[in-house]
């Protein structure tokens, strides 16, 4: 089944279809079939591939090829979560299986359901153009998902040992720092200058929950017929247990404006036209959704633009090695060090 979202696999992304499909043989319905193997195109970090089995279809997950950063890209985890958190949260796709053998497709890997319907990425697809407020209402749709994600008992979904909130801010500040300066990259005063400033304003802890820890708009899939209602959300691979503003944050930092200046637009994963909520609005509807004091969202804002920084600066660095043929990430050199600009800005109020 050849469907829209996916493309051929591309020739470094590779793997042994036959392998698989005797690894998967038995251990799900419909997996007596003959498989089809493509890749969904879209994302810059782990490969997705489309399992297509016929009559069934599934979705199999794997790190990104080369050497990963410690922690990073942990099918492990991201399996953990959404073999729990579907029956509690009706955006998390089933988890299936997992497994750690790395002979299969090079990498451990997981497999969980496949959803059907539409990922925004830079543009707004052509099936929404018809929709009166597509932009709005895809705003609102994601904000509320991400306070009910919040609002999850994550005790009672099985998820209780997932992280450990006590810290959880000093440890995302000094762990991404860690993951710069591992992508031996040159100095940059900006990132310096951020770090410096993130340790001297963390704000008192939270009330903790689940946290996404990399949401937003190209992660959500929305109805092919309605732009606010959401499918499913996608890569949680780093989800654990801690500030629920810092998933607010992430929602900033990736999200863009037509009046942002050029450094802020750089890193945009969104389309950039009137229409959308803007982040002021985005941070407003979450805090009357949830409840949660939003009034310190500047700290977590520069935080998650932080964290951009190395996510973006690892993907490059993986291109720069070699370890990836992707040519999209060639262009991510210059988007380093204008990411950093935007986190210090944020820190600086300007």
């Amino acid at each position: 089944m050849v469907t829209a979202d996916t493309i051929p696999v591309r020739e470094d992304e590779q793997f042994d279809t036959e392998r698989v499909a005797d690894f998967l043989r038995g251990k799900l319905p419909g997996s007596d079939q003959p498989l089809t193997v493509r890749q969904f195109g879209g994302g810059a970090a782990n490969l997705t591939y489309h399992l297509d089995y016929g009559s069934y279809e599934y979705v199999l997950r794997r790190p990104p090829l080369g050497p990963v950063a410690p922690s990073a890209h942990d099918m492990a985890r991201e399996s953990k979560v959404l073999s729990a958190l579907w029956q509690a949260y009706p955006y998390a796709p089933r988890a299936f299986l997992f497994s750690d053998d790395e002979s299969i497709v090079g990498a451990p890997f997981f497999v969980m359901e496949r959803r059907h319907g539409i990922v925004v990425r830079k543009h707004v697809p052509d099936v929404y153009a018809a929709i009166p407020n597509a932009p709005r209402r895809m705003s609102e749709a994601l904000v509320d998902a991400l306070a009910d994600l919040h609002a999850v008992d994550y005790a009672a979904s099985g998820l209780a040992d997932l992280g450990k909130p006590a810290g959880f801010i000093r440890r995302q500040i000094e762990g991404w720092w860690r993951r710069w300066q591992a992508t031996e990259l040159p100095d940059d005063p900006a990132m310096s200058a951020v770090h410096d400033w993130l340790l001297a304003n963390q704000p008192a802890e939270s009330v903790a929950s689940l946290v996404h820890n990399d949401y937003k708009l190209d992660n959500v899939m929305l109805a092919a017929d309605d732009p606010g209602r959401l499918v499913a959300i996608f890569d949680w691979d780093m989800c654990t247990l801690g500030d629920p503003l810092s998933d607010l944050g992430a929602l900033l930092a990736y999200w863009s404006q037509p009046d942002d200046p050029s450094h802020f637009q750089a890193l945009a994963m969104m389309p950039i036209q009137p229409g959308f909520l803007r982040r002021e609005e985005l941070v407003e509807r979450y805090a009357v959704r949830s409840g949660r004091d939003v009034s310190n969202i500047a700290f977590y804002h520069t935080l998650a633009l932080y964290r951009v920084v190395v996510i973006i600066a690892q993907i490059y660095v993986r291109f720069v090695r070699g370890q990836t043929q992707d040519k999209r990430f060639a262009a991510f050199g210059p988007v380093i060090p204008a990411t950093a600009r935007a986190a210090l800005d944020v820190a600086r109020g300007v």
